[in-house]
Order: structure tokens, then sequence, then C-alpha cells
């Protein structure tokens, strides 16, 4: 156990069998019977904890049961478990040593989200993303053959994540290596969304056989009043004919074709059905897939009814009505994904070639805004981000305008579809990346701190970001009046300004701006930056310094005008980005200034070289420097230098 992790302010009451299990070996010691009882308590935990803090919320309920059941019949921490994706891992985390932590959930140096190997031996491998844990799971094992140890690897893939090509590169090769691997299909029939594509609708046949599901219930039903040899012997005899059965009745045949063993559709709510299978399958020695079918957010009852809703919350809520505790501001601003939709929408309203494309994530991006009003021009794929990158590609080819709206770490999994489908051949794709720069108590799977550095390296690619909801739109618009190679528009999560949207208007490409004057130091800002530049200008004036700010815009390409006449005023410059120092917006001032020959001293702010772990974006800022007092602070000290510094 992570022995730095914070513990939970909160007093946690655990129910009659959860105050005496602190590991799976505890959990062990109970019958099989007691189970349910277990899982329910574990279930209560979670709904009592997310209902004070927010967190993931629907995948982690409906997994209770399997949680429970994996423990029990598998030695853990010896045996290696694999959450995919690992937002359904809050009851794993209760029963390895983490309950009495659990009310820290995705605070500020509290348990985190998913699982991480840093902060127990029990969570076997890092799962923030979608569709790993077959491949990890095939790697593993693997080595363990390879160094003739005898655990065993168990990859829980669901809530969407089968949607993922990544999963069947992994599955072709497990199947083919043939090694004692199990991977469970946690068939929820949703991740964020409703699962979209043929796979859905694939497992759903499995599901729904009546015919097969019948005669396998009668069958193993008659057998069961035979005594234990007798029935023994027929139910091996009888599995050749399920086998048959399968083939002939479901499509569970697919997955025996790439070399594993299929078992169920199974109740995945019935604990002690599951322990019992998990227990005879353990010792197979092969590839083996367990599909359960189970039900996100199973317990409680608003979630059950609106799965997409309940995947996560943020806020507190009536953990019995599921009312939330905070009560809306009427005069919040909206959020700058919604301001994304809405303005995408109203441009393509008034440009047929605009369509809009998303990987699952039609809520989260607002992309539904546009599926709704123009669904013949939106397109979800699935869990599916390189898929994505290339089907735009594919519009674009033929005239279209495709908006690829994914959020930034995800888009870290198309690169190569970015470069070698899309800029190589210069297509009007716009990529809308959402949750750029800090996303709070996700942490560092899930900040987009990436994304400037990876895209400007890239011939033909435009990168921008907005400093406000006004100029979210207007770049939306420029994109979209681009011709000549793909863009890119980057925009925070949260709540925006709440400044009043006038008309769209097409920005000149390359050109920033400079939002107020100075006399000794020029702090050049990149999207949302720069209201924080001029937040510390500000604080700066009070205190006898007089900053210029400009709000760059555009980090590629850069506006070297503006670059040119600040460098021949300003003999200090700071830029400010939410983004890594390395290869960003800084980065991009630094190798111009080289380039011309300009002198000036340079100091870069951004997000340091190393991981940033979850908590509030306003704790994180205050950690780095990135708030206007610490911007403050790190430019007088700079005042005071010699040297080009970076953070």
């Amino acid at each position: 156990m992570n022995p730095n992790l914070k513990e939970s302010e909160e007093l946690a009451s655990f129910g009659t069998y959860l105050s005496k299990i602190d590991s799976p070996e505890d959990l062990r010691k109970f019958s099989i019977e007691e189970l349910p009882a277990i899982a329910q308590e574990c279930r209560e935990l979670v709904i009592d904890a997310v209902s004070k803090n927010g967190g993931h919320f629907g995948s982690s309920l409906g997994v209770a049961e399997l949680s429970v059941a994996l423990h029990y019949a598998y030695n853990t921490p010896k045996d290696q478990i694999i959450w995919d994706v690992g937002h359904q891992a809050y009851v794993h985390k209760i029963l390895t040593g983490r309950k009495n932590f659990f009310y820290s959930n995705r605070k500020y140096g509290g348990v985190s989200g998913f699982p991480k190997r840093a902060e127990s031996c029990y969570d076997a491998f890092g799962v923030g993303h979608a569709s790993t844990s077959i491949s990890a799971a095939t790697g593993m094992a693997a080595a363990r053959d390879l160094a003739h140890e005898d655990f065993k690897v168990v990859a829980v893939i669901g809530d969407g994540s089968m949607t993922g090509g990544m999963a069947f590169e992994g599955m072709n090769h497990l199947g083919h290596l043939k090694t004692d691997v199990t991977v469970i299909l946690n068939d929820n029939r949703m991740s964020i969304d409703p699962n979209v594509g043929g796979l859905r609708e694939y497992l759903t046949d499995i599901t729904t056989n009546f015919t097969y599901n019948k005669i396998r219930r009668d069958i193993w039903q008659t057998l069961s009043k035979f005594d234990n040899e007798i029935g023994s012997t027929a139910r091996r005899l009888v599995r050749g004919i399920e086998d048959g059965l399968k083939a002939a009745l479901t499509p569970g045949s697919y997955f025996e074709a790439l070399g594993f063993r299929y078992f169920g559709p199974i109740d995945g709510h019935d604990v002690g059905h599951l322990a019992r299978v998990l227990t005879e399958i353990r010792g197979l020695p092969h590839p083996k897939l367990l599909h359960i079918v189970t039900v996100k957010g199973k317990g409680f009852a608003p979630a059950e009814a609106n799965q997409s809703k309940w995947h996560a919350q943020s806020g507190a809520f009536d953990k019995v009505t599921g009312v939330s505790l905070k009560k809306a501001d009427p005069n919040a601003a909206p959020k700058y994904q919604d301001v994304f939709g809405d303005a995408i929408t109203k441009i393509a309203g008034k440009d047929q070639r605009v369509v809009g494309v998303t990987a699952a994530m039609p809520s989260g991006t607002s992309l539904k805004k546009l599926g709704e009003k123009y669904p013949e021009r939106f397109f979800d794929v699935g869990i599916a981000e390189p898929h994505a990158v290339t089907f735009a590609a594919g519009m674009a080819v033929h005239g279209f305008k495709p908006v690829c709206a994914i959020y930034s770490t995800f888009l870290q999994r198309a690169y190569d579809q970015i470069i070698h489908d899309v800029a190589l051949q210069k297509l009007n794709v716009i990529f809308a990346i959402d949750r750029a720069g800090l996303v709070g108590a996700d942490g560092p799977t899930h900040h987009g701190v990436f994304d400037l550095s990876f895209l400007r390296m890239i011939p033909n690619m435009v990168v921008m970001a907005p400093m406000h909801e006004q100029e979210l739109c207007d770049m939306l618009l420029t994109a979209v009046k681009y011709e000549n190679g793909p863009v890119a528009v980057r925009y925070p999560r949260g709540n925006g300004l709440g400044m009043a949207l006038q008309e769209f208007k097409q920005l000149p490409i390359g050109k920033g701006e400079v939002l107020r004057d100075g006399e000794e130091i020029a702090i050049l800002g990149i999207g949302l930056m720069s209201n924080v530049a001029l937040e510390a200008a500000a604080l700066l004036e009070a205190q006898g310094v007089s900053p210029l700010v400009a709000n760059m815009r555009f980090v590629k390409p850069i506006d070297t005008e503006l670059l040119d006449a600040i460098c021949a005023r300003f003999d200090r410059i700071v830029t400010i980005e939410e983004n890594t120092v390395i290869g960003g917006f800084g980065s991009a001032v630094c190798e111009y200034l080289q380039e011309k020959g300009h002198r000036n001293r340079v100091l870069t702010l951004g997000i340091p070289d190393r991981f940033i772990e979850h908590g509030s974006v306003a704790d994180l800022h205050r950690e780095i420097g990135l708030d206007a007092q610490g911007v403050v602070k790190r430019i007088l000290e700079f005042a005071h230098s010699e040297d080009i510094v970076a953070m």
C-alpha cells in the first residue's frame, strides 16, 4: 500500500461482513453463501462514498458481484487481475485494503479513481484508457511462462472496451500463444453512452438467443437430478453437444475461432454462481473467455434507469433519490463542451459539408447536439479513436468537413493516423480536442497536457486554442472555412467565462492579439492560460510592475510578426500554457527567437516534466505554480535573473 495515501476525512460505517474484510484473504474465510451480502455491503459503500464526493459510479455498481467472486476464486495478489476500463474497480479497491481510504477517492492526495500500480500490489496494471487489458494480460502471461511461474492472469474487459481494435489485436495474439489467460467480458451494452456497432448486436444475439439458453438450461437441470458420478460423466459428454449448439445457434463460436474456450453467457449478478464458475475454469490451461451479463448501475434505481447520466457524478447527491444536493446556479456559465456542441451544430446548419465523428463520447463531447439535429451527419464509432481519425480522413477525401471530437488524452491513441492518414495527405479534418489541460479528479491518465507538443510538430497542421467561449466559436468557424489541411482546436473541461456570444467570425490564421499593453515585461498566453496571464498582470501592476499581455491564439503557425514586435520592446518574455513545457507553446517561441537571432530572456511556464496526480484543478494549479499567485512569484524571481529559465 502506498504509505503516502491520504486517509479519508469522513468516518466510514462498514457493514457486518465488510468490517471484517481488510484483504481478499479475509474475504475467502467466508462461505460462498455469504458472498451476496458482502457484495451488497460493497455496493452500499460505493453509493455512499460517491454520493458525497462524486466519481465514476454505474460501472463499479455493475461489477460488485464480479469483484467479490474474482477475489474469492483467485489467489490475489499473486494472481493478477486487470480491469478494463479502470473505473470499474471501486469494489476491487474496497476489498484490497483501501476501504478505510475510500472516501478520499479522487481527492487531492487520496485514492486514485483508477487502478494504479504505485498505490497497491493488488493493482496489477494501470488502466485509465480502454481496450488495453487483453494485451497487457497476454504480456504478463508470456513473462510468467518464460520465468516458469504459476500465477493466473485475468483480464476484465467491459463498459464498451471490447469495441476498441486493440482488444481484438490482443485476443488474436493470445489465441496464437495458447497460454493460460482468462478474459471476462462484462457485457452491460454501455460505455458512457450506449455501445454502438456490429459487436454490440453480436453480443446481444448471444445474450438473448432463447433457443440456445432454453436447451442449455433444460439439459443441465436434468443432469443435476443424477448422482455426482453419473452426472459428472454425462456433463462431459453433453459439453460436446453444447459446443455444437453454440456454433449453430449463437455467435459465440467467433471467440472459439480465435482460440478461446467460450463460457456463457451467465448472470453477472449471481455471485455464488460466478464464484463457482471462476473456480472451475481457473484450472484450465488455455485461453478462456467468460461472458457475463450485467446491469450498469445495478442496485441504484436512478442509475439503472439512466445509465448514461450516472456513468459518473461530479458532485454530491441524495443516495436514495439521486437528486443532486448541489443547487444549480442559474447564472453559471455554460460548459465549454456545450459551447462547442451548440456552435458546431449552428455551423453545420449553414454548411452541408460538416459532419460529426466521435469515439463513444457523444454526451461527453456534446457532439450529440449535432447528432440530434442532423442524425444523418453524425457518426459514433465506439471506443476506437484510431478508426475515428481514419474514418474522418476517408470522408474528407470526398469533400466533407469531418469534425472529429475526441478528448485530448484519448487522441494520443490515434497519433499515427493523424500523421499518416490525415496530415500527410493534407486532408481537411477538424480535431475538436476536449478536456485539454488538467482535468482534475480523473488524474494523470486523463490530463490532456501533451497535445500542443505532439500536434505542432506535424507538417500541414494548424493548432489553436481559445481563451474564452467566443474564441472557441470563432475558431470552429475558422477551422471549417480553412481549406489547406487539418486544424486542431483544443479547449478545456469545465465552465466558460459566462460571456455573451456574438456572431461568429473567421480569424486570420496565425495571428494573436495584445490584450493589454505594458512597459517592463511581456507575458504571452495560449488558450485558457491567457486569462491567468491577465490575472497575474493585474497583481503585478499592484506591485509596480507593468506587463504586456498577449493572447497568441495559434501555436502553429505562430504569430511571428507579433513576436518580432515584442522582442524589439521587451528584454524579458514569459510564456504560459497548460501543456507540458517540453515541445509546447513556450518551446515554439524559444525556437523562433533562436532562429531569428533574438537574444531575449525567456521564462516558459507550463506543466513540469512529470505526471501530475489527481485532485481539483485549483489544487493542481497551485501545486505546479500555474495559478495567478504562482505565476506572479515566478515572474518576480525571473525579473531578477539572467538566464533563460524553463519550468
